[in-house]
C-alpha cells in the first residue's frame, strides 16, 4: 500500500529505487587492559591509525575536489588534532587498549563539542565519522560506508559522512535519504554539487526496510513508499518533462519578459570552475577562499600560493564577474593560527571579518594576493567581507581593501539580522551587498543549520527571512547599488522566482542548480515573481509561503 512521508528536499531531481542501508562499524571497542610494558606499542598502533585515516581522508578530498576537498581536510585536521592524540596516548599509558584509548578520548572531546553551542554541535556527526573509521582500522573490521551492490540504489542513512558523500557513484546511488541533517549540511551541499536527488530530516528513514521500493522527489521532500505504477508514471513523465526543459535552457539568466538575471555560480576553489564553466554560469558569485587556509591550521598560506589559486578562478571568467569572500574563519572552521581556542560560543564570538580585523597582516595579504591576482586580467572582481554587522565592520573593511590598493568593488554579507535592517547605513561605505541565507536563517530563527531537529527554521521560505531580503533589496536599490543572494535559498527554482520579485539582483548557487534556476526563471514575468513574492511575505509559516508563492506563478 502507497504511503506519503515528508522530510526537507535538498536536491532535484527524482529517484526511484530500492532502499538499501549504510553499513556502520562496531561503535564501541571492549574495555579490556594491557600491560605497562604493551602500552608503547599501543600508542603506535593509535599514531598509525590516526595518519592512515587522516590520509585516507585527504585522497578521498582529493579525488573529489571542491567544496567536498575542504570539508574532507577539515575532518582529517579532527583526526590529527594534537589535544586529542595526547589524550589517547595518556589513556592507553594507563593501561586502555589503542581503539579504547581513542573511542574515550573521542568520547571526551565529543561531550565538549556537543556543550559549546549549537554550531559546534553541527560538527558531532563529522567527529564521529572520523572516531569509527580509526576504531574500524584498529579493530580490523570494515570501515563505515555506503553498501555494496551491482544495481542501483536508494541509500538510507541516520545521516551521512562527508567521506562517503563525497565520493558516491551517482551510476549506482540513485539518490538518499537521511534521518538527520538539514538544507545547509555538508550531505545536503555535497548532493547538489553531485547532482544526486536528496531528502534530509526525514523522522524514521531508519525504519524503511531493506529492499523496500521507494519514490525520492529531492524537490518537494516526499518520499513514496511502494508507489503505485500510476504515481511512478506521473514522476517519471515530470522528471522527463524538467530534462527536457533544462536541455532547452542557455544564455543569461532572465524573466520571460527579459528582466536579467545574472545567474553566477558558488565555488570552494578551482576545482569547482569546470562545472561551473558547462553550466553557463554568468560569474561567481561566491568564491570561498578557505580551502586556502585548511591547508594548514598552524600558519597562512603565503601570498604565492593564494595568488596562484585565485588567478586560476578568475582566468576562467573573463569579462565576467567574480565575487571573493574573504576568510571567514571561526565557528566550525577553527584556525589555530586566528581564531580563539576557549570561546564558549564560536559561532557568536569572533568569527568571520571579526577574526581579520584582530589579525590584519592576514587581511593585508589575501587583499594584496588578490590585487596581483587580478592584474591584466579582463575581469569584473568584487571583495566582500563575511560576518558584518553594522557600518563600523563596513568601513573598517572598505578602509582594508583601500590601503592593499585593491581595484575592485567592496561589498558586504548580510548574514546577521542587524545588516538587514540597517543595509542603507552599511551601503554608505561598500558598493554591494550578497545575501549569505544560510547563516541569516540561523541568526535569524536561533537554529543550528546543521542540526535536523530545528530543520523548520532552516527553511529560506520562511516569512521572516523573505522580510530581511526584501529589507536589504529594497535598501540597495534605494542606493543605486546591487544586491545579490549566495546562499541556498537562490538553488531552489521557485524561490529564486521570489527572490527576482523580491529586488534581488543576481543569484549564486551550485552549478547543478543553475539549469533548473535558468529554465524557471524563463517561464514568468518580473510582475508574477513580484506578485509570489507578495504572497509569500503574507504567510505565516514556510510551508504556507511555498504554497502561496506557487499558486500565483501557475495562475490559480
Amino acid at each position: 500500500m502507497e504511503t506519503t512521508l515528508r522530510g526537507v528536499g535538498v536536491s532535484h531531481g527524482v529517484a526511484i529505487g530500492e532502499v538499501r542501508h549504510m553499513g556502520t562499524a562496531v561503535l564501541e571497542p571492549p574495555a579490556k587492559q594491557i600491560r605497562p610494558e604493551d602500552a608503547e606499542r599501543e600508542q603506535g598502533r593509535a599514531r598509525k591509525a590516526v595518519e592512515a585515516v587522516a590520509a585516507d581522508l585527504i585522497a578521498r578530498g582529493n579525488l573529489a575536489g571542491g567544496e567536498a576537498q575542504a570539508v574532507l581536510e577539515a575532518q582529517a585536521m579532527m583526526a590529527q588534532d594534537p589535544e586529542l592524540m595526547a589524550d589517547v596516548e595518556r589513556r592507553i599509558a594507563v593501561g586502555s587498549t589503542a581503539e579504547r584509548g581513542v573511542y574515550d578520548a573521542f568520547a571526551m572531546y565529543r561531550e565538549m563539542l556537543a556543550g559549546a553551542g549549537e554550531y559546534m554541535a553541527g560538527r558531532v556527526a563529522d567527529l564521529d565519522d572520523v572516531r569509527n573509521r580509526i576504531v574500524a582500522r584498529l579493530l580490523g573490521v570494515p570501515m563505515p560506508g555506503v553498501p555494496d551492490s551491482d544495481e542501483p540504489y536508494v541509500l538510507i542513512a541516520r545521516d551521512l559522512a562527508p567521506a562517503d558523500t563525497a565520493l558516491l557513484d551517482p551510476s549506482l546511488v540513485l539518490g538518499f535519504v537521511t534521518e538527520e541533517g538539514g538544507p545547509t549540511s555538508h550531505s545536503a551541499i555535497l548532493a547538489r554539487a553531485l547532482g544526486v536527488p536528496a531528502v534530509v530530516a526525514l523522522p524514521g528513514a531508519k525504519e524503511l526496510a531493506e529492499g523496500t521500493l521507494i519514490a525520492v522527489d529531492g524537490s518537494t521532500g516526499e518520499i513514496f513508499v511502494e508507489p503505485s505504477q500510476e504515481k511512478r508514471g506521473r514522476l517519471e513523465r515530470a522528471a522527463a518533462e524538467r530534462k527536457a526543459a533544462l536541455a532547452a535552457s542557455s544564455g543569461p539568466g532572465a524573466t520571460s519578459d527579459g528582466h536579467k538575471v545574472p545567474l553566477l555560480a558558488n565555488v570552494g576553489g578551482p576545482a569547482d570552475v569546470p562545472a561551473a564553466v558547462e553550466a553557463g554560469a554568468e560569474g561567481v558569485g561566491l568564491f570561498r577562499t578557505e580551502f586556502l587556509f585548511l591547508d594548514d591550521s598552524k600558519q597562512a598560506p603565503s601570498e604565492e600560493k593564494q595568488v596562484e589559486a585565485y588567478r586560476k578562478v578568475l582566468e576562467a571568467f573573463p569579462e565576467g564577474r567574480v565575487v571573493v569572500r574573504v576568510l571567514d574563519a571561526g565557528a566550525d572552521k577553527p584556525l589555530d593560527f586566528l581564531t580563539p581556542a576557549d570561546e564558549p560560543n564560536p559561532a557568536l564570538g569572533v568569527r568571520g571579518l571579526r577574526s581579520l580585523l584582530d589579525h590584519p597582516d592576514v587581511l593585508r595579504t589575501q587583499l594584496t594576493a588578490l590585487s596581483k591576482a587580478v592584474a591584466g586580467l579582463p575581469v569584473y572582481l568584487e571583495v566582500m567581507a563575511p560576518m558584518v554587522a553594522d557600518r563600523t565592520d563596513a568601513k573598517a573593511f572598505a578602509d582594508a581593501c583601500r590601503e592593499a590598493g585593491l581595484q575592485a568593488k567592496f561589498g558586504a554579507m548580510v548574514e546577521i539580522p542587524s545588516a538587514a535592517l540597517r543595509a542603507r547605513s552599511i551601503l554608505q561605505e561598500v558598493e554591494f551587498l550578497s545575501l549569505g541565507t544560510n547563516d541569516l536563517a540561523q541568526y535569524t530563527f536561533a537554529a543550528d543549520r546543521q542540526v535536523g531537529a530545528v530543520s523548520r527554521l532552516q527553511d529560506p521560505w520562511q516569512p521572516a527571512l523573505l522580510d530581511l531580503v526584501a529589507l536589504s533589496a529594497e535598501a540597495a536599490k534605494a542606493e543605486g547599488k546591487s544586491c545579490g543572494v549566495c546562499g541556498e535559498a537562490a538553488s531552489d527554482p521557485l524561490l529564486a522566482c521570489v527572490l527576482t520579485g523580491l529586488g534581488v539582483t543576481s543569484l549564486s548557487m551550485g552549478a547543478a542548480s543553475i539549469p533548473y534556476v535558468r529554465a524557471t526563471l524563463a517561464k514568468y514575468t518580473l510582475a508574477q515573481c513580484e506578485r509570489a513574492a507578495a504572497a509569500a511575505r503574507a504567510a505565516d509559516t514556510a510551508e504556507e509561503a511555498r504554497v502561496a508563492a506557487q499558486a500565483v506563478l501557475s495562475g490559480e
